[in-house]
């Protein structure tokens, strides 16, 4: 049953307990005992809105940076990562296969910003070999949601 109500609330945070005990054929007092009992088992981690910020005033910047690090001793990676992470800019990070081994996600106010905090904060650290910055420049899809208008298929059908 924990997975069937993940799977739901991944989708839809904000979905009815009782819609959820419906949809899972239990009552609501079962669910909610799961949803506390993930919550304090850290399974479910945080409950996050998704936004279009190209729909709003306030002007922002996301970029995405390969960092490439000498992993430390009997450590591996885990403490350059934590390094990083607690940076206040810092969305993400996440360890990675192929020819770096970080993908660090932030938000800026500007594209100077964003290359400042890289230059100034993430490339000095010790265990930093190199790094790769791309700035997203539009977003088509997060999280499973679409952004902007849906437009209508037009690819013809087959049979």
């Amino acid at each position: 049953m924990r997975e069937k109500i993940l799977t739901f609330i991944e989708k839809n945070s904000r979905i009815d307990l009782k819609d959820l005990a419906i949809m899972l054929g239990v009552d609501e007092i079962t669910v909610a005992n799961e949803v506390a009992a993930m919550e304090a088992e850290r399974i479910i981690c945080g409950y996050h809105t998704l936004i279009d910020w190209d729909k709003t005033s306030l002007e922002k910047v996301s970029a995405l940076i390969e960092v490439r690090v000498t992993p430390q001793r009997g450590q591996g990676f885990e403490s350059v990562a934590e390094r990083i992470y607690n940076y206040a800019e810092v969305e993400s990070v996440y360890l990675i296969s192929g020819g770096y081994d970080l993908l660090v996600t932030l938000e800026g106010k500007s594209l100077r910003e964003v290359a400042q905090f890289v230059s100034d904060k993430l490339s000095t650290l010790d265990s930093v070999l190199s790094t790769a910055t791309h700035f997203i420049l539009k977003r088509y899809k997060d999280h499973g949601t679409i952004f902007g208008e849906k437009k209508e298929d037009k690819r013809e059908w087959i049979s």
